[in-house]
């Protein structure tokens, strides 16, 4: 749901895109300044990509595409060990000069790099934890399926149906907290540097599968019209909505207003995480640009499909009654109309939950916006918050029963084909075994009424000594 603001004031420079009015400027990107970014992409990462398949081939088809966690096996049935892009080209990156020149780029701290302010970001996210968590996967992933060109993509990989969509969210959560587990993770060598160079392979390997099959049939997939798949505008746009959307959306709406100084920290964060993979880092150099950027994909690139209600319906389908939130779909799809607005929500067939589950997700919002500015105002409490909450939530990604058991590589598990689309995944039918996050929701409203039971007592009780009675 999103609160009209009645003191903001219109002008010939005031644009609405999706229920969220804001001022054009300068930075902002124009449609003929962002058509050409859709056709170009890291060509560098392509060209390492096919150096390491020489070295070493690939499996000759793709891992299953379901939940199963199958190794592949070798003749005398041994588990063979997975192919790692990463380790392949940290060992052979003297051996060949694309190999190197990716190797050096990113172990090449770029100037503008401060590590105290890139730790100051990481620590952004987890002093906000559970609503940042709720800002990427409702907002940001889920939300981000109005991106209809970058949809395609997406359903063309079997990535997200609706048995697998929730492995598929947390495998990008992983990464998420891979980046900001610690300073030493995100410095060249480190376990989120490592990651982070392996998703800029899998973007080089889907891209370079996507494009093979629509070479030989044009119609599977039509780059004049939906660009390069994975190129640098889609690559801004995913760093945007796991930046700049929280900063000025998700977390707003969910009564989370940042400090200043927060804002330059995670902005500068995720502009690292954008040199590493590739893609043009200057629109994040600064917190205005970055917010540029993102309201002009706001503004023009949001453009939902009829693709985009079926994975979003899948993505709510997979989360359904599941943990670690086990929200029930009642709430999961009133959370996700409350960060994304009406208009968006329609459009991407989320249902409408009614007052009931607004109301749970109006005492979340209470309970989550309260805790998070209290571990704020006391830097002791702060500490203790950070670190607790990367300690449980890295835990959670790795639980057996509610994770993914083990670290995901980001290997190419989910490979394109002719014969592959993605379709509606049936309405799941699990039962919860506890409340779950919803019941953030309950405390919040009952610890509203009972404020406003009190401020009540105390009012007459005032107005009684007053009067005299």
């Amino acid at each position: 749901m999103v609160l009209p603001n009645l003191f903001r004031s219109s002008d010939e420079n005031t644009r609405t895109s999706w229920g969220y009015s804001f001022q054009w400027t300068e930075d902002h990107l124009t449609p003929e300044k962002m058509e050409p970014m859709k056709y170009t992409y890291d060509r560098l990462g392509d060209e390492c990509l096919k150096r390491l398949n020489e070295i070493s081939p690939p499996p000759q088809k793709a891992l299953p595409r379901t939940n199963e966690r199958l190794a592949q096996k070798d003749v005398g049935g041994m588990e063979k060990p997975k192919r790692d892009l990463y380790v392949l080209l940290r060992d052979n990156a003297d051996k060949d000069g694309k190999l190197a020149a990716l190797w050096n780029q990113v172990n090449t701290t770029p100037g503008w790099v401060d590590w105290d302010q890139i730790e100051r970001g990481q620590d952004v996210f987890y002093r906000y934890g559970i609503p940042a968590l709720n800002a990427l996967g409702f907002q940001s992933l889920l939300g981000g399926m109005g991106v209809g060109r970058i949809v395609e993509t997406l359903a063309r990989t079997g990535g997200f149906s609706a048995k697998i969509a929730r492995r598929r969210m947390f495998e990008t959560t992983q990464f998420v907290f891979q980046v900001t587990m610690s300073l030493k993770d995100i410095q060249p060598g480190g376990d989120g540097f490592a990651s982070a160079i392996r998703v800029r392979l899998l973007h080089a390997a889907v891209r370079e599968r996507i494009l093979k099959l629509a070479e030989a049939r044009p119609e599977y997939y039509r780059v004049e019209k939906l660009g390069i798949p994975v190129n640098d505008l889609d690559c801004i746009g995913t760093i945007a909505s796991f930046s700049t959307l929280p900063i000025w959306l998700s977390l707003p709406r969910q009564g989370i207003f940042l400090r200043d100084q927060e804002v330059v920290d995670y902005i500068a964060f995720w502009r690292l995480i954008a040199y590493y993979l590739g893609m043009p880092a200057e629109p994040f150099e600064t917190p205005q640009k970055a917010r540029a950027a993102l309201e002009s994909i706001l503004l023009y690139e949001i453009k939902p499909t009829k693709m985009s209600r079926i994975l979003a319906s899948n993505i709510i389908t997979s989360l359904e009654n599941t943990p670690p939130a086990w929200g029930s779909r009642g709430f999961l799809e009133a959370i996700t109309r409350w960060l994304n607005g009406k208009e968006l929500s329609d459009q991407l067939g989320i249902g409408n939950s009614g007052y009931y589950y607004y109301g749970l997700v109006i005492g979340y919002c209470a309970v989550v916006s309260l805790w998070s500015y209290f571990n704020r105002a006391f830097p002791f409490f702060d500490r203790r918050h950070i670190a607790r909450t990367r300690r449980s939530f890295w835990k959670i990604i790795l639980d057996e029963k509610i994770g993914l058991g083990k670290e995901a590589k980001f290997d190419f598990k989910y490979m394109p084909s002719y014969d592959l689309t993605t379709e509606t995944g049936a309405k799941a039918e699990r039962t919860r075994s506890t409340m779950g996050i919803e019941l953030l929701g309950y405390l919040g409203l009952a610890g509203a009424m009972a404020v406003t039971a009190a401020m009540g007592i105390v009012g007459y009780a005032t107005y009684l000594m007053r009067h005299g009675r």
